[in-house]
């Protein structure tokens, strides 16, 4: 189930002069009938030509009755009503047949009424409609509608009971034989009956137009032998006589058309939304009765009778034409009630599918999508595996950022486009805000945990969208969720939200499938955020500092402040542990300015107790989130003004990936160097894009990461990679910094290669602010001097 144009379906209806069908119906009738009464045939040829066109008009009947049933589906009602004709329609066509085979066998044309197999056939067809009509529901519900139908009815039946009377008792005004009458007065009471369900039904299956020409060609059918009483033999028959006999099977095929135009220019003219006003076919009736009473009138009555009588039928006619007039004016007052009520009506369903539809990409909503899972889990079959994948756009802030938000919205119209065509019908697919979508894949069969879906998800999505005359490549993270079990809505929604995420932090451009140790790592990493969040400003956090010398003398020349975390809670805690939640959370920002406060407050004291520490420089590691933090530069703006420290000897340290093409982070490092402050690019040529962001980043500083310097003496790669940096670092006029530094001859080799600034625990480990001071009356820290050791002695991180 894709997210159609929930209007499709609901098209315009057809002139019924322009539709070919109802051309041709109306000129092939004028034809055969014309045909009939100007053709100067014999009447065995003419008869030879009647059976053949009574079954070309049976089998059309049948074949607009079958298209009925099939595109009644929305209604069951009524597609049965139109299923019970088409079986009645084919009986009466096998007992056409059978008199067609029956008339060309016996190579003499017969008569007109028929043999006995299809007056069998007949009466078996009659019977069915009448067992079609008294199935039907008349959906009168009140007293008083039920009152008005049984009237209705009553007026309709005494009618054709009248008629058919009429037509018994006077023999057909001919020689026709007892099962020739019999049938005639069948014909007659179904019809009336007919006409009574089909049109006096408060729930009709036709409309008005439509159920015209059945009633129609039933009566005609019913008072054929009435109208034109003649010899059927195949002597005598006139050419009036075929005419009318052929009528009624041709006028019966233009209803179930005019049905089938109603129908799908308008679905609900399938099911009127109300009981009409008034009723036609009652006044019908009243003048067909008043029409066979004339008709059998004797021969001789005086003036007196007909003076009566004509005065009882000009009084009927006048209260009739009174009555129609009367509600002649509130049918038309109903019919605006109607038509704003229809205006209303569709207003409604518009707004229905707005609230149900994303009205940019056309996909459904959170609100539909949210239904559409709810219906699959209730309904789920047993056994069926029903899969709910997440997709978020990575990097999606930076497109509308930097190719603005017109290219952000061709991404999103690109990606739903692909996700449709990816899925299968039956499958559901949404956009639930921003950049996230959702798919949920019904009816699968056993796929695993859906990973092989979600790759090819991946796949469809992961082409570039050409987007303000760029190409733009698309990146997502997809989670998949399998529903097992007893999943509940909520419980299925967060599993594949906790899968997403997983693979959002495994590496951006992947999917992963939920696990149940999932739900583990959410959980411990909610109870860290916790303890974390509470442990901000209570004085659980401190500071160490690792010495940054020169090479080769050892000259402690600044430090590089490094936090730690003592939990009550949870003891000592690596930073390892806590920064990358901090850094998730947001809450590195409280914390990221505690530490800038905190180390240019302990440096300022420094320069106050020790001479030697007046040159010192004092080195913070900053976080792409803080950079991306709006009025940062003036927040160390702020601390440096409220501490006393320097801006000259506060250096920022930033990772290539937190400054990675992001075009306000690069802002904010023109800005924090406009003040004075050093930056440094630390752990250099570990990510994607170094040599770029040396064109853009204010960088006056390169820390080579420590995976290059720990086995560079013996390792070619490692040094060719350390020889390119200060090589770069120079020709930059930038200087070079190698960490890690844990052996003499890494040291002595990193000199050579042109490096004059170290740090690592060759020197010293982090240190407590007491022991760093201890320094500043050592002369140089030599490479043969002892490590020291203290608490805390992790690998360097923030």
């Amino acid at each position: 189930m894709h997210a159609a144009d929930p209007a499709a379906g609901r098209g315009r209806a057809v002139p019924l002069w322009r539709d070919p069908v109802l051309v041709g119906l109306a000129g092939s009738s004028l034809a055969a009938v014309g045909w009939f009464l100007a053709w100067p045939a014999s009447a065995h040829t003419k008869l030879a030509a009647f059976w053949p066109m009574i079954m070309v008009a049976d089998l059309g009947m049948m074949v607009l009755t079958l298209r009925l049933v099939r595109i009644s589906a929305v209604n069951p009602i009524v597609r049965r009503f139109w299923l019970g004709l088409t079986i009645a329609v084919g009986m009466f066509t096998a007992g056409d047949g059978a008199q067609l085979v029956d008339t060309w066998g016996r190579m003499t044309p017969g008569d007109v009424n028929g043999g006995v197999l299809q007056s069998v056939l007949l009466v078996a067809g009659l019977a069915v409609m009448v067992v079609n009509m008294l199935i039907y529901p008349s959906g009168t519900g009140s007293p008083g509608a039920r009152l008005r139908f049984w009237l209705d009815s009553a007026t309709v039946m005494v009618a054709s009971g009248v008629l058919a009377w009429a037509v018994l008792a006077s023999g057909g005004g001919g020689d026709v034989d007892a099962t020739t009458g019999v049938m005639t007065v069948a014909l007659v009471l179904v019809a009336g009956f007919s006409a009574i369900r089909v049109t006096l039904a408060a729930v009709p299956p036709a409309t008005r137009l439509a159920a015209l020409p059945l009633v129609t060609a039933a009566f005609l059918q019913g008072v054929g032998a009435f109208v034109a009483p003649v010899d059927y033999s195949a002597e005598t028959v006139g050419s009036a006589t075929l005419a009318l006999r052929l009528l009624p099977s041709l006028v019966l095929m233009f209803g179930p058309r005019i049905q089938e135009l109603r129908q799908r220019g308008n679905p609900t003219a399938l099911i009127p939304l109300r009981e009409k006003p008034y009723r036609l076919l009652p006044y019908a009736a009243v003048l067909v009765t008043f029409a066979t009473m004339i008709v059998t009138l004797p021969d001789g009555l005086d003036t007196h009778v007909w003076g009566a009588i004509g005065g009882a039928v000009a009084v009927t006619a006048i209260v009739v034409v009174r009555q129609v007039l009367a509600f002649r004016d509130n049918f038309r007052l109903i019919d605006r009630l109607d038509a704003a009520l229809l205006e209303v009506r569709d207003k409604e369903g518009r707004l229905r599918e707005q609230a149900l539809q994303d009205g940019m990409t056309g996909l459904f909503n959170r609100t539909a999508f949210v239904d559409a899972v709810s219906g699959a889990l209730a309904g789920r079959a047993p056994g069926e595996r029903l899969y709910l994948l997440l997709i978020d756009l990575d990097d999606f802030k930076a497109v509308n950022d930097t190719l603005g938000h017109a290219a952000g919205d061709a991404m999103l119209v690109a990606v739903a486009a692909r996700l449709r065509g990816a899925t299968r019908d039956g499958d559901v697919v949404a956009r639930l805000g921003g950049d996230e979508f959702a798919v949920l894949l019904r009816g699968r069969e056993s796929g695993g945990d859906g990973s092989a879906y979600a790759a090819e998800l991946l796949a469809a999505v992961s082409r570039p969208v050409r987007a303000a005359s760029s190409e733009i490549m698309t990146r997502a993270s997809v989670g998949v969720a399998v529903a097992d079990g007893e999943d509940t809505l909520d419980e299925l929604i967060r599993k594949a939200d906790i899968a997403m995420y997983a693979a959002k932090d495994s590496g951006k451009g992947g999917y992963a499938a939920y696990t149940p140790n999932m739900t583990a790592r959410i959980l411990e990493t909610a109870r860290l955020t916790s303890l974390l969040r509470d442990a901000i400003g209570a004085n659980e956090f401190h500071l160490l500092y690792q010495p940054i010398v020169t090479l080769p003398e050892g000259d402690l020349v600044g430090v590089e402040a490094l936090v730690r975390w003592h939990s009550p809670v949870r003891g000592p805690m690596s930073p390892g542990d806590f920064i990358p939640i901090a850094e998730q959370t947001g809450l590195i920002v409280p914390l990221g300015r505690w530490i800038l406060r905190e180390a240019c407050r302990q440096a300022v004291e420094w320069r106050a107790q020790h001479p030697r520490a007046r040159a010192l420089r004092m080195n913070v590691n900053v976080s792409g989130r803080q950079l991306q933090e709006a009025g940062f530069a003036d927040d160390v703006a702020a601390v440096l003004a409220e501490t006393g420290m320097p801006a000259e000897l506060l250096t920022i340290e930033v990772t290539e990936s937190g400054v990675l093409s992001d075009a306000p982070t690069i802002a904010t490092l023109h800005a924090l160097r406009a003040q004075g402050i050093g930056l440094a690019l630390d752990d250099f040529g570990t990510a994607a894009s170094s040599l770029g962001l040396l064109l853009t980043c204010p960088v006056d500083a390169l820390k080579l990461d420590r995976s290059f310097v720990d086995r560079v003496t013996t390792v070619a790669r490692q040094s060719t990679v350390a020889t390119a940096v200060v090589q770069m670092a120079r020709s930059l006029e930038l200087s070079a910094v190698a960490e890690g530094i844990e052996t003499p001859e890494q040291a002595a080799f990193l000199h050579d290669l042109g490096y004059r600034l170290g740090q690592g625990f060759l020197f010293a480990r982090p240190l407590e602010p007491s022991a760093l001071a201890d320094m500043f009356f050592v002369e140089r820290l030599l490479a043969t001097a002892p490590i020291r050791n203290v608490t805390f002695a992790e690998d360097h991180c923030m």
